[in-house]
């Protein structure tokens, strides 16, 4: 059963193993009786020092995160670090500095572009404005005006901006309401 897992965890081609066993079986059989028993004991060896590592590893990681926890640093402020440093470390390369370069001068041409787009714009609407017929629009709204304004105002007012005839619309009316003028009528009645 075992050589069957082992079979199909492997990577590498049927032929590829069968190779690797005959290798291994030539040069086991070359091996001494004296050098298996050193090799196996170097085998012992060999596990218990890394047994012994790796518990030296985990007592050094609880350490560590004691120390981290007495220092307020936690998992959140290491993630901070690690992705500032990431950030750096990105910025630095030489694909980034290409790829900044290149952002930058296209922004600064759209930059351009758009300037040049307003300008454009701004000229037609200066264009639009000295045209005849703005012009002739501009007329009947001043007409416009200038008509509502004898209209509401009375004659007296030729001119004037927009407040003076409300001014004078609103003076008008608050003579009407509080009795106005006497007319000679009232007068005679006396």
């Amino acid at each position: 059963m075992e050589t069957q897992a082992q079979g199909l965890l492997e990577s590498e081609p049927l032929q590829g193993v069968d190779d690797d066993s005959v290798a291994s079986a030539d040069f086991s059989s070359m091996l001494s009786e004296e050098e298996k028993e050193e090799l196996k004991a170097e085998l012992v060896q060999l596990e218990d020092e890394i047994t012994t590592l790796r518990q030296v590893l985990s007592a050094k990681e609880r350490h560590l995160v004691e120390i981290k926890q007495k220092l307020g640093m936690n998992l959140m402020n290491e993630l901070k670090q690690n992705f500032s440093k990431s950030w750096h470390d990105m910025q630095t390369t030489t694909a980034y500095k290409k790829t900044h370069e290149t952002l930058s001068h296209a922004g600064q041409k759209a930059t351009a572009a758009f300037s040049n787009v307003g300008t454009a714009i701004s000229k037609k609407f200066g264009d639009m404005r000295n045209s005849p017929t703005f012009k002739s629009f501009e007329e009947r709204v001043e007409t416009t005006v200038t008509s509502l304004k004898t209209k509401v105002g009375g004659t007296s007012h030729g001119g004037g901006s927009f407040e003076e005839v409300l001014s004078s619309t609103a003076h008008a009316s608050a003579q009407s309401s509080s009795g106005g003028p006497r007319r000679p009528e009232e007068e005679l009645q006396c």
